[in-house]
């Protein structure tokens, strides 16, 4: 990993920034002043943030910009009442250093750590916007597919047991390992809560009143749920962005960046390729909410649909390709599949690992799908649907693939399999 410049003055002083604070603050920065450009009186501050967790500011100056983002020692989402730790922001930093390390140019770029205020400065990107926002609006995004496909495959080979020595891996769970807490609103939130009468949950009511609790009642699904939670737990595959969806990528028709990291740790590759393809199906099943007349987005649900079956076969592809040229880990030792046989039988294997891949990467998407409409944070290509009856028709489709998704995801052999489910689904009553 690079190293990131850290102020050691702790933490004591630590204040949630402001419009007015931020400008006098970064002017003691010349990393940041020098891109800003100008005095400090002349940088134009706006908290742009709308997140669950975070602030985030846009700091324009006379030669260029900067994206500020502070960690709040709260979930900003519901407030003081639930405390949340500042290390988030350092984790967050370090993922981004690690993500540019490995598939250069596909995250924002880190100027600045700062320990004592919890804050990362990076690259500011424009004309860039939230790509959620673009599906719900009906922009397609050309290079989509292949972007993602290679930040995935880079990040989770790279630093895998079949790119690094055991022992820097080790060295790197090692670092991330105290991410605990934001991993543990993962599992409450993502695997636990939704099939719970847990107190933050919230649906489209009533009209989802009755799956909600048919869910809470699902013996078949709580286990299929706890065993993806038991795989999140227990298994250190890879460095995982940990919040992978449309929501963390900002895009234009050129250019793809993914951002905030801060859910960051070293957990099964299947978390992030799941949640990514989860959110492609849930805008996909939201079109019925976003388009003027029945059928006039259809065109775009085929482009979707396209992307969901491209980003899986391109990353795979690429998966195998990193590991056939990269492959100097010390899993499958490379040494010992030299020879002909060597190399029949390990493409062999490749093949059954990538079906393990895809296994784990459906059952995430499951999850994901389920604690979008019944948890705590929802999603807003069905939130921004005004008609709730609309609305909860597209949500309850999404639900019941889901389940389909999780209690039989080994019937799910090919990502064009899941693609027809979900032609499928969006078909049915």
């Amino acid at each position: 990993m690079q190293d990131v410049r850290i102020s050691l003055t702790g933490g004591v002083d630590y204040h949630p920034m402001t419009d007015g604070s931020l400008s006098g603050y970064l002017g003691g920065f010349e990393a940041v002043a020098s891109i800003l450009g100008g005095r400090p009186d002349q940088w134009r501050v706006s908290e742009v943030g709308d997140g669950n967790l975070n602030l985030v500011f846009i700091v324009k100056g006379p030669a260029g910009a900067v994206v500020v983002k502070q960690a709040l020692p709260y979930v900003r989402l519901v407030g003081d009442s639930w405390p949340l730790p500042l290390d988030r922001s350092f984790f967050e930093s370090q993922a981004l250093l690690t993500e540019d390390e490995c598939a250069p140019g596909l995250a924002p770029k880190v100027i600045l750590f700062d320990k004592a205020q919890a804050l990362v400065v990076m690259e500011y990107l424009t004309p860039h916007v939230i790509m959620r926002k673009g599906l719900i609006d009906g922009v397609k995004y050309p290079r989509f597919a292949e972007t993602l496909a290679e930040f995935m495959a880079a990040t989770l080979f790279k630093t895998s047991d079949l790119y690094l020595p055991a022992g820097e891996k080790k060295r790197r769970i090692a670092l991330f390992c105290a991410n605990a807490e934001l991993c543990k609103i993962t599992e409450d939130l993502v695997f636990t809560d939704p099939y719970r009468d847990a107190k933050l949950n919230h649906w489209t009511s009533p009209q989802l009143d009755d799956l909600a609790l048919e869910f809470r009642s699902d013996g078949p699904l709580k286990a299929a749920a706890q065993a993806m939670k038991l795989k999140f737990l227990s298994s250190a595959e890879a460095l995982v962005h940990g919040d992978l969806h449309s929501g963390s990528i900002m895009a234009t028709a050129s250019d793809i960046r993914v951002i905030d990291p801060e859910f960051a740790f070293f957990g099964p590759m299947g978390f992030d390729v799941g949640a990514l393809i989860a959110n492609l199906i849930l805008a996909y099943l939201s079109q019925i909410g976003h388009e003027t007349t029945p059928g006039a987005r259809d065109e775009y649900r085929a482009w979707i649909l396209l992307q969901t079956v491209d980003v899986w076969n391109r990353f795979a592809a690429r998966f195998v390709a990193l590991w056939n040229a990269e492959g100097r880990g010390d899993a499958y030792t490379a040494e010992l599949f030299a020879d002909p046989a060597g190399r029949e039988a390990l493409a062999a294997e490749q093949r059954r690992y990538m079906r393990r891949l895809f296994s784990d990467t459906i059952g995430f998407a499951g999850c994901k799908m389920i604690r979008r409409i019944l948890g705590l944070a929802h999603v807003a290509d069905f939130e921004t649907i005004a008609d709730k009856d609309l609305r909860a028709k597209g949500e309850r489709k999404a639900l019941r693939l889901a389940r389909s998704f999780l209690v039989d995801r080994e019937r799910f052999v090919t990502i064009e399999a899941v693609g027809e489910a979900v032609v499928a689904a969006d078909k049915s009553n």
